[in-house]
Protein backbone atom coordinates (compact mmCIF):
# COMPACT_ATOMS: atom_id res chain seq x y z
CA UNK A 1 0.00 0.00 0.00
CA UNK A 2 1.52 3.27 -1.05
CA UNK A 3 1.30 6.55 0.59
CA UNK A 4 -1.33 7.81 -1.56
CA UNK A 5 -3.41 5.06 -0.17
CA UNK A 6 -3.57 5.51 3.21
CA UNK A 7 -4.44 8.01 5.69
CA UNK A 8 -1.84 8.51 8.02
CA UNK A 9 -1.64 10.08 11.70
CA UNK A 10 1.60 10.95 13.28
CA UNK A 11 1.31 11.16 17.47
CA UNK A 12 4.46 13.67 18.32
CA UNK A 13 5.24 17.03 17.40
CA UNK A 14 9.23 16.51 17.94
CA UNK A 15 12.09 15.83 15.53
CA UNK A 16 11.50 12.11 14.82
CA UNK A 17 6.95 12.81 13.82
CA UNK A 18 7.97 16.49 12.07
CA UNK A 19 10.48 14.64 9.85
CA UNK A 20 8.46 11.59 8.78
CA UNK A 21 5.22 14.05 8.10
CA UNK A 22 7.99 16.09 6.22
CA UNK A 23 8.97 13.19 4.05
CA UNK A 24 5.47 12.09 3.33
CA UNK A 25 4.42 15.68 2.50
CA UNK A 26 7.32 16.17 0.01
CA UNK A 27 6.52 13.13 -1.52
CA UNK A 28 3.46 14.03 -2.52
CA UNK A 29 4.53 17.50 -3.80
CA UNK A 30 6.92 15.60 -6.00
CA UNK A 31 3.99 13.51 -7.37
CA UNK A 32 6.30 10.29 -6.21
CA UNK A 33 3.90 8.03 -5.07
CA UNK A 34 1.83 10.53 -3.47
CA UNK A 35 1.59 11.82 0.46
CA UNK A 36 -1.94 11.02 1.26
CA UNK A 37 -3.29 12.78 4.12
CA UNK A 38 -0.77 13.19 7.00
CA UNK A 39 -1.75 14.61 10.29
CA UNK A 40 0.34 15.30 13.43
CA UNK A 41 -0.83 15.60 16.92
CA UNK A 42 1.50 17.78 18.75
CA UNK A 43 0.91 17.97 22.99
CA UNK A 44 2.68 21.36 23.25
CA UNK A 45 1.18 24.58 22.36
CA UNK A 46 4.50 26.12 21.14
CA UNK A 47 5.74 25.88 17.55
CA UNK A 48 7.65 22.73 16.97
CA UNK A 49 11.69 23.32 18.16
CA UNK A 50 14.35 21.71 18.38
CA UNK A 51 15.32 20.19 21.58
CA UNK A 52 19.07 19.77 21.36
CA UNK A 53 19.19 23.73 21.52
CA UNK A 54 17.50 24.00 24.80
CA UNK A 55 20.70 24.48 26.56
CA UNK A 56 21.80 27.24 23.97
CA UNK A 57 18.32 29.10 24.83
CA UNK A 58 18.81 29.01 28.86
CA UNK A 59 22.59 30.15 28.64
CA UNK A 60 20.87 33.38 26.47
CA UNK A 61 23.03 32.27 23.43
CA UNK A 62 19.64 31.60 21.65
CA UNK A 63 16.27 33.44 21.31
CA UNK A 64 14.18 30.51 21.83
CA UNK A 65 12.99 31.14 18.24
CA UNK A 66 16.14 30.20 16.37
CA UNK A 67 15.49 26.78 18.02
CA UNK A 68 12.22 26.66 15.57
CA UNK A 69 11.72 23.80 13.42
CA UNK A 70 10.64 23.87 9.18
CA UNK A 71 6.70 25.05 9.36
CA UNK A 72 4.99 21.51 9.20
CA UNK A 73 1.94 23.51 7.77
CA UNK A 74 -1.93 22.59 7.85
CA UNK A 75 -0.62 18.33 9.11
CA UNK A 76 0.22 20.15 12.65
CA UNK A 77 -2.23 19.75 15.14
CA UNK A 78 -0.56 22.21 17.76
CA UNK A 79 -1.25 21.84 21.73
CA UNK A 80 -3.83 18.39 20.93
CA UNK A 81 -2.74 15.15 23.19
CA UNK A 82 -3.81 12.37 22.27
CA UNK A 83 -5.30 9.83 24.77
CA UNK A 84 -6.32 7.02 23.30
CA UNK A 85 -5.63 4.74 20.77
CA UNK A 86 -8.92 2.00 19.06
CA UNK A 87 -6.90 -0.39 17.60
CA UNK A 88 -9.85 -2.20 16.04
CA UNK A 89 -11.47 1.21 14.88
CA UNK A 90 -8.41 2.60 13.91
CA UNK A 91 -9.31 5.81 15.52
CA UNK A 92 -7.07 8.22 18.07
CA UNK A 93 -9.00 9.96 20.76
CA UNK A 94 -7.64 13.95 21.17
CA UNK A 95 -7.86 15.33 24.91
CA UNK A 96 -10.29 18.22 23.16
CA UNK A 97 -12.77 15.30 22.12
CA UNK A 98 -11.34 15.12 18.85
CA UNK A 99 -10.81 11.87 17.09
CA UNK A 100 -8.58 11.32 13.71
CA UNK A 101 -9.06 7.99 12.00
CA UNK A 102 -5.77 6.38 10.46
CA UNK A 103 -4.57 4.01 7.80
CA UNK A 104 -1.31 3.46 9.14
CA UNK A 105 -0.49 5.27 12.93
CA UNK A 106 2.94 6.30 14.11
CA UNK A 107 3.80 6.54 17.43
CA UNK A 108 6.70 9.74 17.96
CA UNK A 109 5.83 10.31 21.60
CA UNK A 110 9.43 10.83 22.79
CA UNK A 111 10.62 10.36 26.56
CA UNK A 112 10.04 11.79 29.82
CA UNK A 113 12.64 13.41 32.07
CA UNK A 114 12.61 10.89 34.79
CA UNK A 115 11.85 12.31 38.68
CA UNK A 116 14.23 10.52 41.53
CA UNK A 117 12.54 9.72 44.02
CA UNK A 118 13.62 11.85 46.31
CA UNK A 119 12.55 12.73 50.19
CA UNK A 120 10.31 16.09 50.05
CA UNK A 121 10.01 16.36 46.05
CA UNK A 122 6.23 15.82 46.23
CA UNK A 123 3.43 16.35 48.80
CA UNK A 124 2.00 13.66 50.27
CA UNK A 125 -0.94 14.49 48.61
CA UNK A 126 0.27 15.70 45.49
CA UNK A 127 2.81 15.68 42.48
CA UNK A 128 3.66 19.34 42.13
CA UNK A 129 6.97 20.40 42.00
CA UNK A 130 8.15 23.00 44.51
CA UNK A 131 8.94 25.91 43.34
CA UNK A 132 12.24 26.02 42.26
CA UNK A 133 12.32 22.56 41.03
CA UNK A 134 12.82 21.60 37.64
CA UNK A 135 13.14 19.17 34.75
CA UNK A 136 15.15 20.16 31.87
CA UNK A 137 13.50 18.59 28.98
CA UNK A 138 10.76 21.07 26.95
CA UNK A 139 10.85 24.07 25.97
CA UNK A 140 8.52 25.23 28.99
CA UNK A 141 10.80 23.51 31.34
CA UNK A 142 13.72 25.82 29.55
CA UNK A 143 11.77 29.09 29.59
CA UNK A 144 10.14 28.03 33.56
CA UNK A 145 14.37 28.02 34.25
CA UNK A 146 15.30 30.96 32.53
CA UNK A 147 12.56 32.81 34.36
CA UNK A 148 14.13 31.19 37.69
CA UNK A 149 17.21 32.05 37.16
CA UNK A 150 16.87 35.56 36.12
CA UNK A 151 18.52 38.36 35.16
CA UNK A 152 20.25 38.61 38.33
CA UNK A 153 23.88 36.85 39.08
CA UNK A 154 24.27 34.66 42.11
CA UNK A 155 21.35 32.34 42.10
CA UNK A 156 22.08 29.17 43.77
CA UNK A 157 21.68 26.10 41.63
CA UNK A 158 22.34 22.21 42.24
CA UNK A 159 22.11 20.15 39.27
CA UNK A 160 21.22 16.43 39.91
CA UNK A 161 22.79 14.17 37.45
CA UNK A 162 26.07 14.60 35.54
CA UNK A 163 25.46 13.37 32.33
CA UNK A 164 25.33 15.31 28.90
CA UNK A 165 22.05 16.85 29.86
CA UNK A 166 23.27 17.33 33.45
CA UNK A 167 26.42 18.63 32.11
CA UNK A 168 24.62 21.18 29.48
CA UNK A 169 22.39 22.39 31.94
CA UNK A 170 25.46 22.94 34.55
CA UNK A 171 27.36 24.59 31.81
CA UNK A 172 24.27 27.14 30.63
CA UNK A 173 23.09 28.34 33.98
CA UNK A 174 26.84 29.20 34.79
CA UNK A 175 27.05 31.21 31.72
CA UNK A 176 24.02 33.06 33.00
CA UNK A 177 25.64 33.95 36.64
CA UNK A 178 24.37 31.27 38.72
CA UNK A 179 26.32 29.76 41.29
CA UNK A 180 26.42 25.69 40.73
CA UNK A 181 26.62 22.51 41.97
CA UNK A 182 27.06 19.93 39.97
CA UNK A 183 25.86 16.55 41.86
CA UNK A 184 27.10 13.15 39.63
CA UNK A 185 25.84 9.54 41.95
CA UNK A 186 28.00 7.63 39.54
CA UNK A 187 32.16 7.87 39.59
CA UNK A 188 32.70 10.23 36.89
CA UNK A 189 31.11 12.52 34.45
CA UNK A 190 29.34 11.11 31.61
CA UNK A 191 29.96 8.13 32.37
CA UNK A 192 28.17 6.48 29.63
CA UNK A 193 30.26 8.25 26.60
CA UNK A 194 33.75 9.23 28.19
CA UNK A 195 36.97 6.72 30.12
CA UNK A 196 38.58 8.29 33.22
CA UNK A 197 40.97 10.39 31.38
CA UNK A 198 38.48 12.34 28.92
CA UNK A 199 36.06 12.61 32.29
CA UNK A 200 38.89 14.58 34.03
CA UNK A 201 39.37 16.72 31.66
CA UNK A 202 35.60 17.68 31.12
CA UNK A 203 35.35 17.86 34.64
CA UNK A 204 38.44 20.49 34.70
CA UNK A 205 36.94 22.48 32.06
CA UNK A 206 33.63 22.54 33.73
CA UNK A 207 35.22 23.84 37.22
CA UNK A 208 36.91 26.75 35.23
CA UNK A 209 33.75 28.02 34.89
CA UNK A 210 33.43 27.83 38.22
CA UNK A 211 31.17 24.74 38.71
CA UNK A 212 31.51 22.95 41.99
CA UNK A 213 31.13 19.32 41.04
CA UNK A 214 30.79 16.38 43.33
CA UNK A 215 30.67 12.79 42.07
CA UNK A 216 29.65 9.33 43.97
CA UNK A 217 27.33 12.01 45.77
CA UNK A 218 23.54 10.96 46.01
CA UNK A 219 20.90 13.50 46.72
CA UNK A 220 18.60 12.30 49.56
CA UNK A 221 15.74 14.76 49.22
CA UNK A 222 15.27 18.01 48.79
CA UNK A 223 13.97 20.74 51.64
CA UNK A 224 10.94 22.67 51.21
CA UNK A 225 9.17 26.07 52.89
CA UNK A 226 5.68 28.24 51.96
CA UNK A 227 5.93 29.44 48.81
CA UNK A 228 6.79 33.92 49.25
CA UNK A 229 3.00 34.40 47.52
CA UNK A 230 -0.48 33.44 49.15
CA UNK A 231 -0.77 30.41 47.09
CA UNK A 232 -0.14 27.98 49.30
CA UNK A 233 2.71 26.01 47.55
CA UNK A 234 6.28 24.87 48.11
CA UNK A 235 9.39 26.41 47.28
CA UNK A 236 13.13 24.74 47.39
CA UNK A 237 15.36 25.98 49.89
CA UNK A 238 17.86 23.19 49.80
CA UNK A 239 18.83 19.77 49.00
CA UNK A 240 19.83 16.62 51.36
CA UNK A 241 22.53 14.13 50.17
CA UNK A 242 22.88 10.89 51.25
CA UNK A 243 26.33 11.93 54.20
CA UNK A 244 23.77 13.80 55.65
CA UNK A 245 25.18 17.45 53.97
CA UNK A 246 22.64 19.82 53.35
CA UNK A 247 23.57 22.78 50.87
CA UNK A 248 21.26 25.82 50.34
CA UNK A 249 19.75 25.92 46.89
CA UNK A 250 17.10 28.73 44.97
CA UNK A 251 16.94 26.49 41.92
CA UNK A 252 17.12 22.55 41.99
CA UNK A 253 17.89 20.68 38.26
CA UNK A 254 16.61 17.43 37.81
CA UNK A 255 18.78 15.71 34.78
CA UNK A 256 18.48 12.45 35.74
CA UNK A 257 17.75 10.82 32.49
CA UNK A 258 14.72 10.00 30.65
CA UNK A 259 12.39 7.12 30.28
CA UNK A 260 10.29 6.48 27.01
CA UNK A 261 6.85 7.68 26.77
CA UNK A 262 4.95 4.24 26.20
CA UNK A 263 1.93 4.85 28.30
CA UNK A 264 -0.40 5.36 24.98
CA UNK A 265 1.10 2.35 23.47
CA UNK A 266 0.96 -0.06 26.46
CA UNK A 267 -2.60 0.80 26.91
CA UNK A 268 -3.55 -0.14 23.51
CA UNK A 269 -2.21 -3.39 23.98
CA UNK A 270 0.82 -2.96 22.49
CA UNK A 271 4.22 -4.87 22.82
CA UNK A 272 6.46 -3.01 25.13
CA UNK A 273 9.56 -3.05 26.87
CA UNK A 274 11.86 -0.78 28.01
CA UNK A 275 10.42 1.60 24.73
CA UNK A 276 7.72 0.76 22.08
CA UNK A 277 8.90 -2.84 20.37
CA UNK A 278 9.61 -2.71 16.76
CA UNK A 279 11.11 -3.78 13.71
CA UNK A 280 13.46 -3.40 11.08
CA UNK A 281 9.75 -1.57 9.41
CA UNK A 282 9.54 -0.23 12.69
CA UNK A 283 6.53 -2.14 13.03
CA UNK A 284 5.12 -2.53 16.56
CA UNK A 285 3.16 -5.62 17.23
CA UNK A 286 0.56 -4.17 15.21
CA UNK A 287 1.45 -4.17 11.58
CA UNK A 288 -0.68 -1.16 10.77
CA UNK A 289 1.29 1.02 13.76
CA UNK A 290 4.72 2.30 13.91
CA UNK A 291 7.39 3.39 16.36
CA UNK A 292 10.02 6.31 15.88
CA UNK A 293 12.85 8.44 18.23
CA UNK A 294 13.05 8.21 21.49
CA UNK A 295 10.03 6.26 22.35
CA UNK A 296 10.58 2.98 20.18
CA UNK A 297 12.97 0.23 20.91
CA UNK A 298 14.76 -1.48 18.49
CA UNK A 299 17.00 -4.96 18.74
CA UNK A 300 17.13 -3.99 22.11
CA UNK A 301 18.11 -0.43 22.17
CA UNK A 302 16.73 3.00 22.83
CA UNK A 303 18.60 5.20 21.89
CA UNK A 304 17.27 8.75 22.98
CA UNK A 305 19.55 11.04 20.81
CA UNK A 306 18.25 13.24 17.75
CA UNK A 307 20.57 11.28 14.85
CA UNK A 308 18.81 7.83 15.23
CA UNK A 309 15.94 9.80 15.62
CA UNK A 310 15.97 11.48 12.38
CA UNK A 311 17.37 8.01 10.48
CA UNK A 312 14.55 5.70 11.89
CA UNK A 313 12.20 8.93 10.54
CA UNK A 314 13.65 8.57 7.21
CA UNK A 315 13.50 5.33 6.77
CA UNK A 316 9.89 4.94 8.04
CA UNK A 317 8.57 7.30 5.52
CA UNK A 318 10.55 5.57 2.52
CA UNK A 319 8.99 2.37 3.96
CA UNK A 320 4.60 4.34 3.72
CA UNK A 321 6.00 5.07 0.84
CA UNK A 322 7.87 2.80 -1.67
CA UNK A 323 7.10 -0.71 0.69
CA UNK A 324 9.46 -3.34 1.20
CA UNK A 325 9.75 -5.45 -1.64
CA UNK A 326 6.89 -3.57 -3.60
CA UNK A 327 6.97 -2.68 -7.28
CA UNK A 328 8.56 0.79 -8.12
CA UNK A 329 4.90 3.12 -7.73
CA UNK A 330 6.20 6.05 -9.73
CA UNK A 331 7.39 3.65 -12.34
CA UNK A 332 11.22 5.21 -11.39
CA UNK A 333 12.95 2.01 -11.44
CA UNK A 334 14.12 2.38 -8.05
CA UNK A 335 14.53 -0.37 -5.50
CA UNK A 336 12.37 -1.35 -2.73
CA UNK A 337 13.42 0.65 0.31
CA UNK A 338 15.65 -1.12 2.71
CA UNK A 339 14.95 -1.90 6.33
CA UNK A 340 16.31 0.36 9.26
CA UNK A 341 19.38 -1.99 10.72
CA UNK A 342 20.15 0.64 13.78
CA UNK A 343 22.49 3.51 13.86
CA UNK A 344 25.69 4.08 15.24
CA UNK A 345 25.62 7.28 17.34
CA UNK A 346 27.91 9.83 18.03
CA UNK A 347 27.92 12.35 20.82
CA UNK A 348 29.12 15.56 20.36
CA UNK A 349 28.96 18.58 22.63
CA UNK A 350 30.61 21.66 22.63
CA UNK A 351 30.76 23.55 26.11
CA UNK A 352 31.86 27.32 25.35
CA UNK A 353 33.47 29.64 27.47
CA UNK A 354 32.23 32.01 30.00
CA UNK A 355 34.17 35.25 29.66
CA UNK A 356 33.47 36.55 33.20
CA UNK A 357 34.67 33.45 34.78
CA UNK A 358 36.66 31.83 32.96
CA UNK A 359 41.11 32.32 33.27
CA UNK A 360 42.82 33.42 30.61
CA UNK A 361 43.32 30.23 27.69
CA UNK A 362 40.83 28.34 29.24
CA UNK A 363 38.55 28.65 25.52
CA UNK A 364 35.80 26.45 24.43
CA UNK A 365 35.68 22.86 24.97
CA UNK A 366 34.54 20.37 22.15
CA UNK A 367 33.71 16.75 22.72
CA UNK A 368 32.81 13.45 20.62
CA UNK A 369 32.38 10.25 21.37
CA UNK A 370 31.42 7.41 19.43
CA UNK A 371 30.81 3.46 19.69
CA UNK A 372 32.97 1.44 22.54
CA UNK A 373 35.33 3.88 24.12
CA UNK A 374 35.60 0.91 27.24
CA UNK A 375 38.09 -1.31 25.55
CA UNK A 376 37.69 -5.71 25.75
CA UNK A 377 40.17 -8.04 26.52
CA UNK A 378 42.76 -8.12 23.49
CA UNK A 379 41.76 -4.97 22.28
CA UNK A 380 43.96 -2.45 21.41
CA UNK A 381 43.72 1.63 22.56
CA UNK A 382 45.66 4.09 21.19
CA UNK A 383 46.11 7.24 23.24
CA UNK A 384 47.09 10.97 21.85
CA UNK A 385 47.07 13.53 24.55
CA UNK A 386 48.33 17.23 24.36
CA UNK A 387 48.28 18.76 28.16
CA UNK A 388 48.97 22.54 27.02
CA UNK A 389 46.67 22.27 24.14
CA UNK A 390 44.73 20.79 26.73
CA UNK A 391 43.54 18.15 23.45
CA UNK A 392 42.65 14.44 24.22
CA UNK A 393 42.19 11.45 21.49
CA UNK A 394 41.32 8.02 21.95
CA UNK A 395 40.71 5.39 19.62
CA UNK A 396 39.38 1.46 20.78
CA UNK A 397 41.03 -1.11 17.95
CA UNK A 398 39.56 -4.59 17.76
CA UNK A 399 41.37 -6.71 14.86
CA UNK A 400 41.69 -4.22 12.26
CA UNK A 401 38.83 -2.54 12.60
CA UNK A 402 38.37 0.79 14.84
CA UNK A 403 34.76 0.04 17.17
CA UNK A 404 34.79 3.72 19.02
CA UNK A 405 36.57 6.43 20.22
CA UNK A 406 36.62 10.04 22.28
CA UNK A 407 38.06 12.54 21.34
CA UNK A 408 37.95 16.35 23.08
CA UNK A 409 39.15 19.94 22.50
CA UNK A 410 40.21 19.61 18.89
CA UNK A 411 37.92 17.74 16.74
CA UNK A 412 39.33 18.13 13.32
CA UNK A 413 39.79 14.66 12.64
CA UNK A 414 37.07 13.44 13.88
CA UNK A 415 34.74 13.15 10.64
CA UNK A 416 37.08 10.98 9.44
CA UNK A 417 37.32 8.83 12.70
CA UNK A 418 33.18 8.56 12.29
CA UNK A 419 33.67 7.30 8.65
CA UNK A 420 35.84 4.69 9.39
CA UNK A 421 33.83 3.28 12.00
CA UNK A 422 30.49 3.96 10.76
CA UNK A 423 31.39 2.15 7.54
CA UNK A 424 33.41 -0.46 9.55
CA UNK A 425 36.52 -0.05 7.28
CA UNK A 426 39.65 -2.22 7.11
CA UNK A 427 42.27 0.05 9.16
CA UNK A 428 45.26 1.27 6.59
CA UNK A 429 46.67 3.72 8.85
CA UNK A 430 45.41 4.82 11.95
CA UNK A 431 48.21 7.44 12.93
CA UNK A 432 46.84 9.36 9.77
CA UNK A 433 43.26 9.41 10.93
CA UNK A 434 44.42 10.23 14.19
CA UNK A 435 45.99 13.61 13.22
CA UNK A 436 44.54 17.02 11.96
CA UNK A 437 45.24 16.06 8.30
CA UNK A 438 43.36 12.60 8.77
CA UNK A 439 40.28 14.68 9.33
CA UNK A 440 40.70 17.32 6.38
Amino acid sequence: MTSNQQRVVVIGGGLAGLRVAARLTADAGAGAGGGGDVTVLGEEPHAPYNRVLLAEVLAGRYAPEVTALPDAGPALRRGVRAVRVDRADRTVHCDDGSTERYDTLVLATGSNAVLPPLRGLFAPDGRELPDGVHAFRTMDDCLALSAAVGVRSGVRAVVIGGGLLGVSAARALAERGAQVVLAQQGERLMERQLDADASALLHGHLSSLGIEIHTQCRVRGVTTAPSADASGGRRVVGVEFADGYRLDADVVVLACGVRPRTGLALAAGLRVGTGILVDDRLRTSDPRIHAVGDCAEHAGRVYGLAGPALEQADALAAQLIRGPGAADPAGTGGAAAPGYTGTRALTRLTLPSAAATTPAGAGPFDLAAFGETTPLPGDDVVRLADATRRTYRKVVVRGDRLVGGVLLGELSSVGALARSWEEAETLTDLFHLLTDDGGS
